[in-house]
């Protein structure tokens, strides 16, 4: 009877209100790499479909504060990010989310602004955008592999380096901004337990790149977000990902993305809420290694594990699953990262 009652209480509201997609840009350009950018044509499509579509267009730190509080978020709540601050957010992205009163987040490095390499916004650049709306969030003092340790570095060391490393971007854009958001974006969505942890205790969000939609069951310092670029940039394939649902995990094992050396094969086990799943419809993907059946272990928990070993670098497993009473998937996607055999890390 009282599970008759909240399967008909979830048909009226549905989890999918409590959940947010984040969508990544880098370039906005016809003449970037393709890898990292949508054309303007590309972008002003998808603008477009956002607005003609009635979706709910909102600041990411509106997202962040509903997450944190686990409270719910209109239906269709979609928050627009951009990694490194690039002239083409400027001069081709901002007059296209003006026009549509989108709200957006620009993730800045200092380095790269003081520095004044091509391609990036100056300060100046950046306060007028933020004078008109724009957030503007911590990527790194200067775009760091995060999880890297230096050679001779013990570990101690080397986690006092990344902790002064974002306070101090943070202080630095609060300086030139006079925005303090503490939302961070992990360089190349690289990041491990340890600075979870250490971000965590300073009160920060973060964000990676795997995929998945942002809600109550995401971790506050490993958010995802569906990055938009090269082969994902299509908006057919888009439109899927835009009506994204937050998987509802209610345990994980071994949620680190840092392999340790020789566990190249990692397992993990995750415990579901199923009240809108069905475990047969559920699938997992192995980057590198296609689609793999779950195996579940009881009626709500599954494990999954790669058959083979995991490549050097990046690489995901992610699992969806149709809602049983609405529209859209649920995403989980968990991140790896692994080094080489010799313990080097592979060159990016």
């Amino acid at each position: 009877m009282v599970k008759n009652v909240l399967l008909a209480l979830f048909a009226l509201t549905g989890f999918s209100v409590q959940a947010a997609v984040i969508l990544q840009y880098h370039h906005v350009s016809d003449d970037t790499p393709a890898i990292t950018s949508v054309t303007p044509a590309q972008f002003k499509e998808q603008m477009q479909y956002l607005a003609e579509n009635n979706f709910n267009v909102v600041p990411l730190s509106k997202v962040v504060a509903a997450v944190k509080a686990k409270q719910h978020l209109p239906a269709k709540t979609i928050a627009i990010t951009f990694d490194d601050g690039y002239r083409s957010i400027a001069n081709t992205a901002h007059p296209i989310l003006k026009q549509y009163k989108f709200p957006y987040t620009l993730f800045v490095s200092v380095e790269p602004i003081q520095k004044k390499y091509g391609e990036m916004m100056s300060w100046q650049q950046l306060i007028t955008l933020s004078e008109e709306g724009a957030e503007i969030a911590n990527h790194t003092w200067a775009h760091e592999h995060l999880i890297r340790m230096e050679k001779g570095e013990s570990e101690q060391q080397w986690l006092a380096r990344i902790e002064n490393n974002i306070l101090r971007t943070e202080a630095e854009i609060a300086k030139a901004t006079g925005q303090n958001h503490k939302m961070l974006a992990y360089p190349y969505g690289e990041y491990n337990q340890q600075i979870e942890d250490m971000l965590h205790q300073h009160g920060f969000v973060a964000l990676g790149q795997q995929s998945g939609a942002a809600g109550p069951y995401s971790a506050l310092t490993a958010l995802p977000r569906f990055p938009v670029a090269g082969a994902y940039a299509n908006l057919d394939s888009l439109k899927v990902k835009l009506h994204s649902l937050n998987m509802p995990v209610m345990e994980q094992t071994n949620s680190d993305p840092q392999l340790q050396y020789g566990q190249w094969r990692p397992e993990i086990k995750v415990k579901l809420d199923m009240a809108d799943i069905n475990a047969s419809q559920l699938m997992c993907f192995i980057q590198g290694q296609g689609a793999k059946k779950p195996n579940w272990i009881s009626d709500n928990e599954f494990i999954i594990r790669a058959e083979l070993d995991l490549p050097a670098g990046r690489s995901r497993y992610n699992c969806t699953a149709p809602s049983k009473h609405q529209g859209g998937y649920y995403w989980f996607s968990q991140p790896w990262v692994r080094p080489k055999d010799n313990g080097e890390w592979k060159a990016e």
